[in-house]
């Protein structure tokens, strides 16, 4: 490639904040759930790089570049490109080693790459100049089947994301570009939160203590699943916890799934009589399971077991 950005090219980062910033100066795009991608395009020759350094084309061969000569940032994403509707697990199962899956899955969940910056343009890298003017060339270079990612000017516009996407990005228009740092651009997560029946506890990796609560939900038929657990506790809640748990335990065990990422941690877990509620937060939920860990944010003894139903995944 004769390009004046060449990977591997660290893709400036956002840090994380509580609320969108609201000084002049900023401006606002939909957070994704996909992979973040740099796409290196010299004419018919691509390139897809992963944040972690990584090839990614041979995974996502029906994606197509305008032609040209340039280098974006972006995210692959299956969905739409306004945030709104994204399936990340079958986004996860099109890295598979067998190329004739690979072009399996690429016909029956395609993918889309959303464009939300551009750092080279012909021999030009553009890494200093300002967001607002790469992002005036990024309009004017990106072209089916590329998708532009929406920008919101002002918090109101962007309060959408926060509420029915992953979140938002904020992103200073005077900032340069920052490959491998947390300046000029912040994040804020869409925070959802549930009430869920406490279905059992893992002990901790210190004796005596809770390591996690087991969180379950009732479908429409009356059946309760594990849907994720909730762990971070305080130091003193672990310990306190082992005694007001007892008396609701079964005597039972139960078994979570084996996870992919590590299958030696040890899965078995108390039961305990579905009679205590608990509200979480949580960052994402797919396939009727939580997909990240959890935060506890109190006990419900207002609230029934049998009100904690599956269709707050859904919500």
């Amino acid at each position: 490639m004769a390009l004046p950005l060449t990977p591997p090219l660290e893709p400036q980062l956002a840090r994380p904040r509580t609320g969108l910033p609201a000084d002049a100066g900023w401006v606002y795009e939909p957070k994704y759930d996909g992979f973040r991608a740099l796409a290196f395009v010299d004419g018919d020759d691509v390139y897809l790089q992963s944040r972690g350094r990584k090839p990614l084309r041979r995974y996502f061969p029906e994606l197509a570049f305008p032609p040209g000569r340039y280098v974006l940032d972006g995210e692959i994403v299956v969905g739409d490109a306004e945030g709104l509707r994204h399936d990340f697990d079958a986004l996860q199962q099109r890295l598979h080693p067998a190329e004739s899956r690979v072009r399996m899955l690429a016909e029956q969940t395609p993918s889309t790459y959303v464009a939300f910056d551009v750092l080279a343009r012909e021999d030009e890298a553009l890494l200093e100049r300002p967001f607002a003017e790469r992002r005036a060339l990024l309009e004017a270079l990106v072209a089916a089947p590329v998708r532009l990612a929406p920008m919101a000017r002002t918090t109101d516009e962007a309060e959408k994301w926060l509420h029915a996407a992953e979140g938002v990005i904020a992103k200073q228009l005077d900032a340069p570009y920052r490959p491998g740092r947390r300046e000029g651009m912040v994040k804020v997560k869409r925070v959802r939160t549930m009430d869920c029946v406490v279905m059992g506890w893992r002990p901790g990796k210190e004796p005596g203590t809770v390591g996690s609560l087991i969180l379950g939900l009732y479908d429409d038929a009356g059946k309760l699943h594990v849907i994720g657990h909730t762990s971070g506790l305080r130091a003193a809640q672990k310990r306190e916890l082992v005694a007001e748990l007892a008396p609701f335990e079964t005597g039972e065990r139960g078994s979570g799934d084996p996870s992919r990422w590590a299958t030696e941690r040890e899965l078995e877990w108390i039961v305990l009589r579905p009679e205590l509620v608990v509200e979480v937060s949580y960052d994402h939920a797919s396939n009727g399971r939580i997909r990240h860990g959890t935060k506890l944010l109190r006990w419900r003894d207002d609230k029934p077991p049998s009100a904690c139903s599956m269709d707050q995944l859904d919500a």
